[in-house]
């Protein structure tokens, strides 16, 4: 997990979600700071705080989830009870690790049989090489690819080899993106440079201040944490969300 510094301009937001954004913010910290034993980085200092179910939820935080049927970053059911939504950065080492040990296992349990819907948020954090790898994932989207570039970008090693022009070249192509050509001039599009900015702005004005971040049926999560924090907090949503419709 890395932390950075908004450059972003501020943005107005409710009561309700400047509390969440003061959590997500201090859960952050917490997870990025060195543990007793001096290993930077350390995500189990933030797992009791995150991973009550009966805590931190605010319904405000819900209307983040677009559920967009067209949506090209998403996957499972737009009217799924519950959306998780991930703020994460391809350069990010803790984002890989969720995207390997713990993503599949969710999408297996939960997408599959409709009761998630995972929404991506491009977050780069890193510098340039972020903000190429965020616009060339949106690009390989637009081709319906943006998952496979995904597992492409994530896979073990992947980071170390950087994000480069001839790179991310490599990683649509390894993605089967069809059109590499109509993928390069999408890569360094305004409409790939304004869909990244809007969602990172969306994370800034959360409070997230590192990566990966998360949003389920609006309780904020911070960091790589077991899939049993993902699952509790799920069940928990999902339970909620029932528990909603029978009192309509």
């Amino acid at each position: 997990m890395s932390t950075s510094t908004s450059k972003s301009k501020p943005i107005v937001i409710i009561s309700g979600v400047a509390v969440a954004a003061a959590l997500l913010a201090l859960v952050s910290y917490t997870a990025t700071k060195p543990s007793s034993g001096g290993s930077a980085g350390s995500s189990s200092a933030v797992a009791e705080v995150s991973a009550d179910p009966g805590n931190g939820v605010y319904p405000e935080l819900e209307a983040y989830a677009r559920r967009d049927a067209g949506d090209k970053l998403a996957l499972g059911r737009p009217d799924a009870p519950v959306v998780l939504i991930e703020y994460a950065d391809f350069k990010c080492g803790y984002c890989g690790k969720f995207a390997r040990d713990t993503e599949p296992e969710l999408v297996r349990k939960y997408v599959e049989n409709g009761t998630l819907r995972i929404e991506w948020r491009n977050f780069p954090i890193f510098g340039e090489e972020s903000e190429a790898a965020a616009r060339a994932a949106w690009a390989a989207g637009q081709q319906g690819r943006f998952w496979e570039f995904h597992k492409a970008a994530y896979a073990e090693g992947a980071k170390e080899k950087g994000f480069g022009k001839e790179r991310l070249a490599a990683l649509a192509k390894e993605a089967g993106v069809p059109d590499l050509a109509r993928f390069a001039k999408d890569t360094d599009g305004a409409a790939a440079r304004e869909a990244v900015s809007k969602d990172q702005e969306q994370g800034y004005s959360l409070g997230a201040t590192s990566t990966p971040s998360f949003l389920v049926n609006g309780r904020p999560i911070a960091g790589a944490q077991p899939l049993d924090t993902f699952t509790e907090a799920i069940e928990a949503a999902k339970a909620a969300a029932a528990a909603k419709t029978e009192g309509r």
